[in-house]
Formats: C-alpha cells, sequence, structure tokens
C-alpha cells in the first residue's frame, strides 16, 4: 500500500464498487442528478487538473487510483495538487474507478455546479453565443476554441445542451473551468445582455451580407459571435437580433464547416483584429 503523508486528506482506499458513495458520484453522469445534488462530474487528468488548478474551492472530492499514489506520475502530480489545496482525495481500486466512470482515466472529481456556471463578465471584448447547439463534442469544443482565443465567456443560450453534461466537459478538455459558462433562457436574452454590456452582435450564416475575411468588417470592437444549431444554423427570427449576418466563405468544395471550425475561424479572426499575430 502507497504510503501516505500524515495530516494530509487522504480517506481509506475505497474498495466496494457498489457502495452509496460509489453510485453517487456515478450518477452524476445523468443530469436529473447533477440538478439534484447541484454537482458536476469532471473525468480524466486534463479535466481534472485543470479544476484543481482554476476552480480549487468548488472541488469536493478526488478520486484516484490508489496503485497511482506516490512518485510522479500524472495522476500523482494532480493528487498532490488537490492535496496542497486543501482537498480530500479518496484513492480507489481499479473496479471502483470503472464504476465511477468508464471515462474516469484512473482519476475523477466531483465539484460544485458553480465551478462551471457563471456570470455574464462587466466588461468584455469577445463572447461567444451558442443558440440551440444540442451537440456536447461540439459545444466542448467550442468552448475550447474561445478559450483558446481569449474570449471572455462563452454563453449557452435557449435549448443548447447542459455545460455540466459530461461529453461536454471531456470535450472542453479543461477550458471549461479557464473562462466564464453562462446560461441564457433564450438567444432574444442572450444577445440582450451583451449589447447592453456594449457589444456589437455578429451572426454567422450562408446568407451573409458580410464576408469574413473580405477587409469589409471591422473587428476592431468588442464583439459577441453568434452560432447556430448544428443542423438547421440560424432562423430568420435569429438572424434577425444580430446587428450584422457574416458569412464564411467557402473556398473549396465542402457544402459548409462543423460549429467547432465556424468558431475557431471567427473567434480567432477577432483575436487577431485586436492583436495581430505574431
Amino acid at each position: 500500500m502507497t504510503e501516505r503523508p500524515a495530516g494530509r486528506h487522504f480517506s481509506a482506499t475505497l474498495a466496494n464498487a457498489r457502495a452509496d458513495r460509489v453510485r453517487q458520484v456515478a450518477a452524476l453522469a445523468g443530469r436529473s442528478a447533477r440538478r439534484r445534488a447541484g454537482e458536476v462530474l469532471v473525468e480524466g487528468p486534463q479535466a481534472v487538473r485543470e479544476v484543481v488548478a482554476h476552480r480549487a474551492a468548488q472541488v469536493k472530492d478526488v478520486y484516484v487510483l490508489e496503485d497511482a499514489m506516490g512518485g510522479r506520475g500524472p495522476l500523482a502530480l494532480i493528487a498532490d495538487a488537490a492535496l496542497d489545496a486543501d482537498l480530500s482525495v479518496h484513492p480507489v481500486t481499479p473496479a471502483v474507478a470503472r464504476a465511477l466512470s468508464g471515462d474516469s482515466q484512473g482519476i475523477v472529481a466531483v465539484a460544485s455546479s458553480e465551478a462551471v456556471y457563471s456570470h455574464f463578465p462587466e466588461a468584455a471584448w469577445l463572447v461567444a453565443i451558442l443558440a440551440q447547439v444540442r451537440d456536447p463534442g461540439n459545444a466542448g469544443a467550442a468552448i475550447r476554441v474561445a478559450d483558446a482565443a481569449g474570449a471572455d465567456a462563452v454563453v449557452f443560450a435557449g435549448e443548447s445542451v447542459d455545460p455540466t453534461n459530461p461529453k461536454v466537459v471531456r470535450a472542453a478538455a479543461g477550458s471549461l473551468f479557464h473562462l466564464p459558462v453562462v446560461r441564457a433562457e433564450s438567444l432574444a436574452i442572450a444577445v440582450g445582455v451583451a449589447r447592453e454590456a456594449g457589444l456589437t452582435i455578429l451572426a454567422t450564416d450562408v446568407s451573409g451580407d458580410s464576408e469574413l475575411g473580405a477587409g469589409a468588417l471591422d473587428l476592431t470592437g468588442a464583439t459577441a459571435w453568434v452560432f447556430g444549431n448544428e443542423a438547421w444554423g440560424l432562423t430568420g427570427h435569429e438572424l434577425s437580433l444580430a446587428d450584422r449576418v457574416v458569412k464564411i466563405p467557402i473556398f473549396g468544395r465542402a457544402e459548409s464547416l462543423n460549429l467547432g471550425t465556424a468558431a475557431a475561424v471567427c473567434l480567432y479572426a477577432s483575436a487577431w483584429a485586436r492583436q495581430p499575430p505574431r
């Protein structure tokens, strides 16, 4: 058994895969359980490392394979960081790790939903608004892109996927804990808040009267980009909420771009307009 430093927040090894605690953690894969508990399941080394580093105050427990404890392996380093942050670390057997999550990769954390949700920032220059985006992989990729482009927030509007969905958390690759994620009941509300904050609202659609990269679009100001549903894009009403509708040019034979790629193109265009590539 791995030697554990005295005075640090280790529990006894969890070895019963059917224990109530294990079942309660595993249940967080379901939306209703997350809502009742006000918690989110964070799976895998990258996501757990980032939630511990950036949202430690909201982390309730960390579960890590006992065999990975000690030494300088990646899981041990994350567990040490959690202990340094005064968090409770629970060594688990391989059977318990599998019962907690099939995507644990040896480590999971349980955090308050407050680790994800936030308010619209008071001062923002770049925001991504997701309207009716249903696919968790696309939503997570958009969060990751927004983080990389230096965006100030990502807004999930209307009937978009739950940001605490485990697939969103995994696809965001830790970026979910780097920037504010905001829920809005409708796109109209999200656009209204962004406009009140002084942002210009740009929507992406093939019908756009402005073309990205054509030189006529000024992206140096504060901007909120609106991205629509993967299957049907933005409706006519949703497009009418924007200040301008922008078309991403297609130079090859592809019919369209997926959400993550469209978000990357638009958000990086804004980032480069404000700070040209080095």
